[in-house]
């Protein structure tokens, strides 16, 4: 039998983090099941054995999953030991499954794909109502500094969501319990409890962006700011992610005011789009065009759009993406050109 370790700040911190965001879920019934993504590394290690103290505690269930990208010698032994230690841990069902990666959109990309359709197939699989990830305040600050770096706008900058909801129809709420923990308290939670991680040697493999990020960009910073950095950029994001809540809010409104449908596509209203500021006018053209033609608009083609309103000097229509834009008369004129480009989504897109 395990010996439960004494409470050290490092323990009550993440422990705290995973109850307050367990209790916070609206719809959690009692006996649920909460299903952690599980590597064994040193975050997912102490998300997981914090889940298992506090889960019970909330009348819920806690089990395991466990991804092997089969993307280094030896993973499998790697996923095997990781499923015994979640089970050491109290943790059931333990799940361990295979994926292969592919390459669209780079190695850490194809990865990510990988891993969350593989999480949310097995959540379907075993009616998990959350998945539990363990991204810590240290991976939103390296989120939000390579949104900075490729330019991609607000939705970058505003990092990674405290929940959201589950791909692959699995029904499960994907939950980020650690956002506000750095990584040096994961690392403090699994010394004071006794626990082994096992240290991934991608993590230290500077052909990844986000390696560097962490290994070379991020102290530089603090070197030269000075300590506080990746909190800084933390509550950057979050900050963000309200705005961008609220402006998208009012988007909606003014699209249900602007728009007419037509058996050809929509039309939205030129003053009233002309009417609004900029960072308004140019999610109203987004979402209209998401929502009827399943197209994420990158900014360039979103501000062409916009030129046809605030600066229309009688030029005709223009083609983006599945799209056809024209002025007409005193409304813009959205109409399909490709009906197999629908669903397209955009890497740019804001």
């Amino acid at each position: 039998m395990t010996t439960r370790p004494r409470l050290t700040p490092a323990i009550a911190d993440v422990r705290r983090a995973v109850r307050e965001a367990l209790v916070a879920l609206p719809g959690l019934g009692a006996g649920s099941l909460v299903l952690v993504a599980f590597s064994g590394g040193t975050d997912s290690l102490a998300l997981a054995a914090a889940t298992a103290f506090e889960a019970p505690r909330a009348g819920l269930r806690a089990g395991v999953a466990v991804i092997d990208h089969q993307l280094q010698e030896g993973s499998t032994d790697v996923a095997t030991a990781a499923a015994d230690q979640a089970r050491g841990l109290g943790l059931d069902p333990v799940i361990v499954r295979q994926v292969s990666v592919g390459s669209e959109g780079g190695p850490e990309a194809a990865a990510r794909t990988a891993r969350y359709g593989a999480l949310a197939a097995v959540a379907s699989e075993l009616g998990a109502s959350v998945i539990l990830l363990a991204h810590t305040l240290d991976d939103q600050a390296e989120t939000v500094l390579l949104g900075l770096a490729r330019g991609s706008g607000a939705t970058s900058l505003q990092g990674m969501a405290e929940h959201t909801a589950g791909g692959a129809g699995s029904g499960a709420l994907l939950l980020r319990p650690l956002l506000g923990i750095r990584r040096s308290t994961t690392e403090q939670f699994c010394t004071d409890s006794g626990l082994e991680p096992w240290h991934d040697p991608h993590n230290d493999d500077e052909a990844f962006t986000r390696v560097r990020i962490r290994r070379s960009l991020l102290p530089a910073l603090e070197r030269e700011l000075g300590p506080g950095v990746a909190e800084a950029l933390a509550r950057t994001a979050e900050q963000l992610r309200e705005d961008t809540e609220a402006l998208d809010h009012f988007a909606e409104e003014q699209v249900e005011e602007l728009a007419e449908h037509a058996e050809a596509g929509l039309s939205l209203s030129v003053p009233g789009l002309a009417a609004n500021p900029a960072a308004l006018r140019q999610r109203i053209i987004r979402l209209a065009v998401l929502a009827e033609f399943g197209v994420s608009l990158s900014r360039t083609h979103t501000l062409a759009i916009a030129a046809l309103v605030t600066d229309w000097r009688g030029q005709g229509p223009i083609d983006v993406p599945g799209v056809r834009v024209g002025r007409e008369g005193t409304r813009l004129a959205f109409r399909a050109t490709d009906v197999g480009s629908r669903d397209t989504r955009s890497a740019d897109a804001e």
